[in-house]
């Protein structure tokens, strides 16, 4: 990996001022597109004058494309308009639904790995790089509770997905951790059966125990655990370095306090790790 292009972290409306001013080797930033589908005002010109001087990814969480139906045609030509305007580096979406016969649910929703639903979803992964032109990136999902009628493990099922459309994973370490605690199944073992040439980004995130069950809930709302830190280090490891994001959606921190665990994961990714 080229120093241009190493770590990155979420890009916030209260960090726009210091992410402008920001000239950290290597930094990136990342975008949900569902935020900017606008016909024009402060966010877009927000967006712009990040854009001008640092790459850029778009990170959808509305396309829906585990539904039983094909991708909303007006989200995703609404998309387009957006990757034609900021080429961004990386375009990626979640292997979830969250909308079924035009009701949404404001969560990212599982369901059961048959072999028709990776046919459907293939279609509709299909159907969006057709759209925008160009290859997308398909998150592996958090899980907290045991779903039956799988014909397929996970990490087959995304790797079957990747064979069938020529999409590549943006492979969530966290998300592994949360669903291999929740879920009893070992982190290390999925991490380490993902197929490395189909993986284009890396997200770090924090999460945060229920207090009513066993279970980690993937918050996005605190730092990156130890744990999850290691898991990254022993995939960077096994696959050589990949775009990394930071990713913090909730309980927001100052500026600095993100930067501090972008440093952590660009020295990584150099093969220069910084003290936590």
């Amino acid at each position: 990996m080229t120093q241009s292009f190493t770590a990155g972290v979420s890009l916030k409306p209260q960090h726009y001022a210091d992410a402008l001013a920001c000239r950290a080797e290597g930094l990136w930033f990342e975008a949900h597109p569902e935020n900017y589908m606008a016909a024009g005002g402060p966010r877009l010109a927000w967006l712009d004058a990040i854009a001008r001087d640092r790459p850029v990814s778009l990170h959808g969480v509305g396309l829906s494309l585990a539904a039983d139906e094909a991708p909303d045609e007006g989200h995703l030509a609404a998309l387009k308009r957006l990757v034609d305007r900021y080429r961004p580096a990386l375009v990626s979406e979640h292997l979830a639904w969250s909308m079924r016969r035009g009701v949404y649910a404001p969560d990212l929703l599982p369901f059961p790995r048959t072999l028709r639903a990776l046919s459907r979803i293939a279609d509709n992964v299909d159907r969006m790089q057709e759209v925008l032109g160009r290859r997308v990136l398909i998150e592996n999902p958090s899980l907290y509770l045991p779903l039956g009628g799988h014909d397929l493990g996970e990490v087959e099922f995304l790797a079957e997905l990747s064979r069938r459309t020529g999409c590549g994973l943006l492979v969530d370490v966290n998300n592994v951790f949360v669903s291999a605690h929740n879920l009893g199944y070992s982190a290390e073992a999925y991490l380490d059966a993902l197929p490395a040439a189909a993986i284009g980004e890396i997200h770090l995130a924090g999460h945060a125990p229920d207090a009513r069950a066993d279970l980690l809930i993937d918050t996005h709302g605190a730092p990156v655990a130890e744990a999850v830190w290691s898991l990254y280090a022993r995939l960077v490891e096994r696959i050589g370095p990949r775009p990394t994001l930071i990713e913090r959606d909730d309980d927001i921190p100052a500026f600095d306090m993100l930067m501090a665990e972008r440093e952590r994961a660009h020295g990584l990714l150099l093969r220069e790790p910084v003290d936590a």
